[in-house]
């Protein structure tokens, strides 16, 4: 890039453009952090310089603000002459010192803590399946569900410990969870930490197990809830139940229980998001006429208005007769499909009329001559 590698162009010191990325910036910087660095160089003074100017470059770009600051004032924004050198740890100008320096390398500082958990470790997660018919779906329900699942052990309270016992302190990891285990880098020590394997991670250790659980502070039972299955869920949904799932070991936290619907199907509904589709067949004569009839809800009758000349197709719909929204207030649409039905088991003085219909319309017929024929001399 042009516009050499001055502190008046800090983009210019990690070798970026000045719209990259974060990621792109954080990239450079340990590119140019390992070719700098004093260690990498035999000590180089002007190695040793250029490296704590790319590293207040990389300080002050991964700031947003600070960078929003420099890509409007340019160096004025450091202010008080602040710059590598200016304050800092190690003259590098940094904030937080040589935290930020590993946290670019490694995502954390070394020996910082990672968040492990000290004590007992949460249960894990489990699954079952509860069947809904329809309606409970669509209008919410509360069902009993019993699930065999590890559960904090009655006798020691979950502990794993005989009662009017402690457990004790790990000696491996003297109850901290964890080993530390240092190692040499290009930047020095880097220090990791894995579980402790002599007591799993919880820094405790039971020298006197209970004998109702054999240590493990819980026991597999039958456990039953009650579930509430909110309006409007459909098939394959899931619900989770924090809290309701398998007891953690030795007096840890329970993890959750994963409920995954399955819906029986409606024979009279067919369910499209929240909206609901259904069929009603509708006569000749009254998709000729007209008529009012009653349409199956999912909670009572509905009348529909069938217009005089109705054909097969058509739709008539419903605004809030559907299924209840799952996020928010409301219903869906019920689309009620009309279908004329073509009558079959047709009586003899039905056929006559029908016959005498197609006469008064000019529509030509098959196996009634003898009828049409009367029709005809009666009409003369």
């Amino acid at each position: 890039m042009a516009g050499a590698e001055t502190m008046g162009d800090l983009y210019g010191l990690l070798g970026v453009r000045p719209d990259a990325t974060d990621e792109e910036i954080k990239r450079a910087y340990r590119k140019r952090a390992r070719e700098l660095h004093p260690d990498a160089n035999g000590g180089d003074p002007e190695a040793e310089a250029k490296f704590k100017e790319v590293s207040f470059a990389y300080e002050v770009l991964r700031d947003p603000e600070r960078r929003a600051r420099y890509d409007r004032f340019g160096p004025a924004s450091f202010g008080g002459g602040a710059g590598p050198g200016a304050g800092g740890m190690g003259g590098f100008g940094f904030d937080g010192g040589l935290s930020d320096l590993f946290e670019a390398f490694f995502g954390t500082m070394a020996g910082a803590p990672r968040g492990r958990r000290r004590g007992p470790q949460q249960g894990s997660d489990a699954e079952v399946t509860l069947h809904l018919d329809f309606a409970e779906a669509v209008f919410g329900t509360h069902k009993q569900l019993s699930v065999r699942v590890p559960v904090a052990c009655d006798e020691c309270g979950g502990t794993g410990a005989r009662p009017a016992t402690h457990p004790v302190t790990c000696p491996d990891c003297q109850g901290t969870g964890e080993l530390r285990r240092i190692r040499q880098s290009l930047l020095g020590q880097v220090v990791t930490a894995v579980a402790c394997a002599r007591c799993q991670g919880s820094g405790e250790m039971i020298t006197d197990p209970c004998q109702n659980c054999r240590g493990e502070g819980r026991r597999v039972e039958d456990r039953d809830f009650t579930v509430e299955v909110p309006a409007g869920v459909d098939d394959g949904s899931t619900l989770r139940l924090a809290g309701r799932g398998p007891a953690g070991p030795r007096g840890g936290p329970s993890g959750s229980l994963f409920v995954h619907l399955v819906v029986e199907p409606d024979p009279r509904f067919e369910r499209t998001g929240d909206d609901l589709h259904t069929t009603l067949h509708v006569g000749v004569a009254q998709a000729a006429l007209g008529a009012t009839l009653d349409v199956e809800t999912l909670e009572q009758p509905h009348q529909v208005n069938v217009a005089a000349g109705t054909q097969t197709g058509a739709v008539v719909r419903f605004r809030g007769l559907g299924v209840p929204h799952l996020r928010g207030r409301g219903r869906g649409e019920l689309y009620v499909h009309l279908v004329v039905d073509t009558p079959t088991d047709l009586t003899p003085r039905q056929r006559e009329l029908l016959a005498q219909l197609a006469a008064e319309r000019g529509e030509e017929v098959h196996g009634h001559e003898g009828v049409l024929s009367r029709i005809r001399s009666v009409l003369g």
